[in-house]
């Protein structure tokens, strides 16, 4: 869909293709071992994101991103970002938080944002399985 949100004027994504790799597959099903390290040193693209594994109604993807990602938001789910390398940058309406290693943050539900890395960062996500990651 395209259009801008009530409380900002950022344009919101539409239908079309976005140069990121993003991989919904579920990668490691139960009782499997979650290999992270092999991932991400098979990953070519500047921005990546593949779904690691499913717990209850959630998944857990992982991240490897260089650059930015456009403004978006999620009516009815909320994210949840965790660093594991480098710096995460989450741009909101009236802030920037800047996450480090072994830091995490909650963009709730209904909240446009964007995030970004200036290097090569490397994140895990949390959020509902139903979740378009480009943005409802």
């Amino acid at each position: 869909m395209t259009g801008t949100s009530s409380e900002s004027n950022h344009t919101m994504p539409s239908n079309q293709q976005y140069p990121y790799a993003t991989h919904l597959d579920i990668k490691y099903p139960a009782l499997q071992v979650v290999d992270v390290p092999a991932l991400i040193d098979a990953v070519r693209d500047r921005w990546y994101n593949q779904t690691l594994c499913k717990v209850n109604d959630s998944v857990v993807r992982l991240g490897v991103m260089q650059g930015e990602y456009h403004w978006h938001k999620h009516d009815d789910l909320e994210e949840f970002f965790y660093v594991i390398d480098g710096e995460f940058l989450i741009d909101l309406e009236d802030r920037t938080v800047a996450l480090q290693p072994r830091q995490g943050f909650v963009v709730p539900k209904g909240v446009v944002h964007r995030t970004r890395a200036p290097e090569k960062a490397v994140i895990l996500m949390v959020e509902g399985a139903g979740i378009v990651p480009t943005g409802d």
